[in-house]
Formats: structure tokens, C-alpha cells, sequence
């Protein structure tokens, strides 16, 4: 039995899923009695019941929900029925097989990742717990959807925060070096063994069809562009040339096999290098855009970054809207869970300012039904995207 201080019942009980070890009464019940991984039921001060939680003693967040009735366990049988949901749900949202499959907390399996790439699958476990049911649950993926293979990329930060090791391996069938996926109606092929994360980022599909609308008949700058999911869903919809940006020399490698696969080669180049310094290099050479989107991996990892995070976002837009097009559009995304979108939104009116710029905001998007979000975890939704319009200032 896991017993809460004080007080430590009422996030639980407003909807959250999590339990932080500074919540945790160990006078009545030691966190270093728990096995990591175990299932225990969690009372409050009073000792009336919140719930079955996976308990993991050493880490931060040292309980995660399975179920807000007592004596649950991550069966088989809860494991298979939250995974049918999860898929019925993607199944329901999108016309093709690719997507998130599974969202962690959002739905229900806490610590657990499974990116559906057609009939290949990368999966990333990242709590004892869902390590403890790892072979359950690769069995109950074969079984719903038959995958060809499937690749385990357990090589995240999380992982080492839960104390288990780092790996990346095949668990079944095969797995090619690239994958095919089909996005927005644009198909891209990823690298899932030596690609960043799973491989690929579903989760700002929606932002890039947005983009892509505003782009027809455009230029376009991607920076940050990985393997062109923004850049080359613009391409093939109408922009009449884009340039793709990042310092990674396979991720270019990757945009101009996507470019050739979609037939659009003819109007992608890339720029090599860091990002602020390519930025600061095509405004030296007075190049402008109708179009600029920046994407940035998260400059806010945990809260002790926000202060320094928040700098590097505002130099990103200010560098950025340098380079719009009078009436052009910035698109300023982010997946930092902990850059509030008010504080993005307050960036792109100060970047506006100092520059003496016009801006209106057209749309604020976030994160694509693949990755749902749980209203009481906030956790659950880090990903926005800000488009506004550029003009010269009034």
C-alpha cells in the first residue's frame, strides 16, 4: 500500500495520473520497500483509496496510474483492450496506417510509445513498469495488426531516469534501414534505426497541412527540417520552391530522397549548418521567403531550462521574422511542454516590435488526434504552432 501525504490526493482526484515521490508518506509507507515496476493500490492521508498506480521508487515521478479503482494489475487482458482502443481510435482519425498508435498516459499505458509506420512498428518503453510487460505487450501488437516487423528504439532519456538500460533492436520480423509513411497525402521514407526518436514526428501533422495551405504559390524556408515533413508537404501542395535547413547532413540526405520520391526535387535545396548561423547567412545575403517555419527540438527540457529556452525561442523568431516577406507568413512551432503558448504568442509580439513589424496572428495550432491530450495532465499537450502574418510596421 502506497500511502499520499496530505493534500498530495486532490491532483489525483482533479484527473491527473502521477504521483511524485515527494508526495508519498514514507513514515507509513518507504518508497525503497517498492520493487520498481510493481502494481500497488494508493491510499490518501485518510487511507481511502485513489487508485492502482506502476510504483518506481527511484524515479521523480514514482507512481503512474493504471486504473482510479484498487486492485488493478497491468494484465494481459487490460494491456490488449487499451491497445484495441488506442487503434481504434487512429483507425477512426486517419486514412492510412501511419501514426502514433499509442500515446503513453493519454491512452492509459503510461511509459509506453508505438509508432505505426504501415505494417512496420517502433515501440519505446520508458517505465519499469511497461518494461516489466514488454513481451505481453509486443505479443498483443502482433496479434491486433500483424506487423512485419518490429523494431524496439529504448534508447531515450526516460529510460535511464527509471534506472533500466538503453538499446535498440529488432524484437520481430524485419526492419528495413528506411520505412515508408504516408503523411498529409505526401510520402516520406525515415530512417527508424538511426532516425531522431522513433524515426519520424507525427505529431505536428496538422500544423503542416496548415502550412502547406498557406504555401501554395510560394518560397518556403524550413529550418530545422529533418527529413522535410513541413518543407515538402508545402512542395506538394503548390510552393513554388522551398529551401530546407538543419545541421544534419543525413537529414538532407533524407529530404532529397523524399523530394525525389514525391517528384518534386526540381524546386527543394538544402542549407547545411547550424541553424542561427544559416539564418544569420541568408539575411547577409538578403534572401527573403513568403514563407519561413521554424521547428526547433525542445530548447526547454526541464523546468530549470525555461529561463535560458525562452531566450533561444526569442532569438529564433527575432532571426526568423528578419527573413519574411512583406504579408509573408512565420510559422513559430515548438514542442517544449513547458514554453507556455501564451509565452510563444508574446514572443512573436515582441520579435514584432523591436523589428518595427506588423504581425497578426492567423491560427495557433496543436498537436494532431494521434497524440490526444487528457485535460487535467497538462504534460499530455506540448505542441504549438503560431502562424502569423509579417508587414511592415503601421
Amino acid at each position: 500500500m502506497l500511502h499520499l501525504n496530505k493534500g498530495a490526493e486532490k491532483r489525483l482526484r482533479a484527473g491527473h495520473h502521477w504521483i511524485y515521490n515527494n508526495e508519498v508518506d514514507n513514515q507509513k509507507s518507504p518508497l525503497k520497500g517498492f520493487v520498481p515496476g510493481s502494481v500497488v493500490n494508493a491510499v490518501d492521508f485518510r487511507g481511502k483509496g485513489v487508485g492502482s498506480f506502476m510504483i518506481n521508487p527511484h524515479a521523480l515521478i514514482c507512481g503512474r496510474m493504471i486504473s482510479r479503482q484498487q486492485d488493478r494489475d497491468l494484465t494481459s487482458s487490460l494491456i490488449k483492450n487499451r491497445l484495441k482502443q488506442a487503434l481504434a481510435l487512429r483507425d477512426m482519425c486517419f486514412d492510412a496506417p501511419c501514426y502514433r498508435w499509442v500515446y503513453g498516459d493519454s491512452d492509459g499505458l503510461s511509459g509506453l510509445v508505438v509508432d505505426r509506420f504501415h505494417d512496420i512498428l517502433t515501440v519505446q518503453v520508458s517505465t519499469a513498469g511497461m518494461e516489466r510487460q514488454l513481451e505481453v505487450i509486443l505479443d498483443h501488437l502482433q496479434r491486433l495488426v500483424q506487423p512485419t516487423g518490429i523494431l524496439l528504439k529504448n534508447d531515450g532519456k526516460m529510460r535511464t531516469a527509471e534506472g533500466l538500460d538503453t538499446y535498440v533492436r529488432v524484437a520481430a520480423g524485419q526492419v528495413p534501414e528506411q520505412v515508408e509513411l504516408t503523411e498529409n497525402g505526401v510520402r516520406f521514407l525515415a530512417p527508424l534505426m538511426t532516425g531522431q526518436k522513433t524515426g519520424w514526428f507525427y505529431d505536428h501533422r496538422p500544423n503542416r497541412a496548415l502550412a502547406a495551405q498557406y504555401a501554395r504559390g510560394k518560397t518556403v524556408l524550413d529550418v530545422f527540417s529533418y527529413l522535410g515533413g513541413w518543407g515538402l508537404t508545402c512542395a506538394m501542395n503548390g510552393a513554388t520552391s522551398v529551401t530546407c535547413a538543419d545541421v544534419s547532413e543525413l537529414a538532407l540526405e533524407g529530404v532529397m530522397r523524399n523530394a525525389d520520391l514525391n517528384g518534386c526535387a526540381d524546386r527543394v535545396q538544402t542549407r547545411l549548418g547550424d541553424a542561427f548561423d544559416t539564418l544569420d547567412q541568408l539575411r547577409l545575403e538578403k534572401q527573403r521567403f513568403d514563407v519561413v517555419i521554424v521547428d526547433p527540438p525542445a530548447f526547454i527540457a526541464r523546468r530549470k531550462d525555461i529561463e535560458a529556452g525562452e531566450r533561444a525561442y526569442q532569438k529564433l523568431n527575432d532571426m526568423a521574422m528578419k527573413l519574411v516577406n512583406p504579408g509573408g507568413l512565420l510559422v513559430s512551432a515548438s514542442c517544449s511542454m513547458h514554453l507556455e503558448n501564451d509565452r510563444l504568442r508574446d514572443m512573436i509580439r515582441a520579435s514584432a516590435r523591436s523589428l518595427d513589424r506588423h504581425a497578426l496572428i492567423l491560427a495557433e495550432g496543436g498537436q494532431g488526434a494521434d497524440h490526444p491530450v487528457l485535460p487535467a495532465v497538462k504534460e499530455t499537450r506540448y505542441i504549438k504552432a503560431i502562424f502569423a502574418q509579417i508587414s511592415p510596421g503601421l
